[in-house]
């Protein structure tokens, strides 16, 4: 070790002092002077920004959303039973932020996105702002890919595209979540990454649903975000945002995805309880007066971005729910007005055993038949058409005895065009299989079978398809067309089958 001399020390200490640059590191604090029902109210916060993150004495963090004339309203992101009047509190100058990157695929997490499922830390790629503005009409395309959900009411009459806003709305226990995660099962393989945001719901109905994707290999490409029924309603007002952030940095990576929120009128809800709390004025049933926005704000982040963006995309699957079918109830008519169509469920259809429970006569998509494929186009364009002059008969014939041939036959049709769209939970059909389905009813294949006896057909129908007119699939999987190839071949196979049903069932 070599001494310096005295010097030397001189010289080097004389250097770091011309080299220092004083730095002067301003922090806002503030003190807690209430506190109670998640909800805060702190004087001192001068330079404080509308929120902007803060940061209390044991840990908690909080969100500055009321700035007043004396004080600042916020809430808490946590319980905050360790806070009490007279705790300081701290400006961290940051607004709302999470991680987010490739490692949350597979996971479920909390509103701030960490890890509740006991699988360790994920490490994130990026951060990004809970709240992001939506793209602008520039950085858009148009919607013309098809997001296909694997069942035939939706796909034939209400086609969702990759991009698109599409409503799920009905009354409760009607199947709403079950259309939703047919849907994420239905992406298997098709590189659509799937984010489910539960809010306000059982811990036992997230568990069913993350148990469903795990049995059927979905969840590798989807990431669970709850708040559950049990959490402070900041997180649940948050849940949306941070499920429409993880989803943005895979959009903006050139992929397609799929956000599912279930559901916004409990989004609604825990944000009016906010709101009263921190003693906005109330509106309609008592919502503030913000709430459209609440909910418009997360919904303009689906978007398909254009071709210099990377063409990502983010559709969104809202789900809202009535109360005895009302849907001009407050919340059901603003996300009606923001999304592009809803799919309306009927607790008189479900009931009736018709399921999905899916009312096609005001069920509507107004992206159309822009996002469906061609094959699709083809056969189902009668299908609408035929279902709702069914529906119209169906209800006069209740009044009549004596019926013509004609009406007897439409109403034989119709009865069982209608068995077509029934489809067993968890079961999403592949495009080739729908189209044989419809195809087959459409054309009356099925007129020639009792109306119990349809849906089995159709089912040893799409086995006997795929074990010995492979072909047909192929040509259909690949152009997405239904060929007059394709038509051949699925007709021949139709009327085969047809004739070994009928005797299988004679000799039975």
């Amino acid at each position: 070790m070599t001494m310096r001399t005295p010097e030397e020390l001189s010289n080097l200490i004389k250097g770091l002092i011309e080299e220092y640059t004083p730095e002067v590191k301003m922090v806002d604090f503030g003190i807690v002077f209430q506190v109670g029902d998640g909800i805060a109210r702190i004087y001192g916060l001068d330079r404080v920004m509308s929120g902007e993150l803060l940061e209390f004495e044991d840990g908690t963090l909080g969100i500055a959303l009321n700035l007043e004339a004396n004080n600042v309203g916020a809430v808490l992101l946590g319980d905050g039973l360790k806070i009490t009047e007279g705790s300081r509190v701290r400006c961290t100058g940051k607004i709302a932020e999470i991680p987010v990157g490739e490692g949350y695929l597979g996971r479920v997490v909390d509103s701030l996105a960490r890890p509740v499922d006991g699988k360790g830390a994920i490490a994130p790629n990026e951060t990004r702002a809970i709240e992001s503005p939506a793209p602008g009409i520039i950085a858009r395309r148009s919607v013309y890919e098809p997001l296909a959900t694997g069942l035939v009411a939706v796909d034939a009459m209400i086609p969702i595209g990759r991009g698109q806003r599409e409503l799920i709305i009905g009354d409760r226990q009607t199947g709403k979540t079950a259309i939703a995660v047919d849907t994420i099962l239905n992406q298997k393989g098709k590189g659509v990454v799937c984010v489910y945001v539960a809010i306000g719901q059982k811990a036992s109905s997230v568990a069913q649903v993350l148990n469903t994707l795990k049995e059927r290999g979905a969840l590798d490409y989807t990431i669970i975000v709850m708040a559950n029924a049990n959490e402070p309603s900041t997180l649940q007002y948050l849940a949306p945002y941070t499920g429409a952030t993880l989803a943005e940095y895979f959009m903006y990576t050139g992929r397609a995805t799929l956000t599912i929120y279930d559901d916004l009128s409990k989004q609604a809800q825990a944000y009016r309880e906010m709101s009263l709390l921190l003693r906005r004025p109330p509106g309609r049933e008592a919502f503030p007066g913000d709430v459209f926005y609440l909910h418009s704000r997360l919904l303009e982040r689906a978007a398909k971005l254009s071709n210099a963006l990377g063409e990502g995309s983010m559709t969104a699957l809202p789900v809202v729910e009535t109360q005895e079918g009302d849907v001009s109830a407050y919340i059901p008519t603003n996300v009606i007005s923001i999304t592009d169509g809803q799919i309306f469920l009927s607790a008189d259809l479900f009931n009736s055993g018709i399921r999905p429970a899916i009312n096609v006569g005001i069920s509507v998509s107004r992206v159309g038949s822009a996002a469906q494929p061609k094959a699709m186009k083809k056969v189902a364009g009668s299908l609408k058409l035929s279902l709702a002059q069914f529906a119209e008969l169906e209800a006069f014939s209740q009044f009549s005895s004596d019926l013509d041939q004609a009406t007897q036959n439409q109403l034989a049709r119709g009865s069982r065009l209608r068995e077509i769209l029934k489809q067993a939970q968890n079961s999403p059909l592949s495009v080739e299989d729908q189209v044989a389905s419809i195809y087959a009813g459409t054309n009356g294949f099925l007129d020639s079978l009792k109306v119990d006896q349809v849906r089995p057909f159709l089912s040893g129908l799409r086995n006997y398809l795929a074990q010995n007119t492979a072909q047909y699939g192929e040509i259909v999987r690949k152009t997405l067309d239904f060929t007059p190839e394709a038509e051949g071949l699925l007709k021949t196979a139709i009327q085969e089958y047809l004739e070994d049903f009928k005797s299988q069932n004679v000799s039975a």
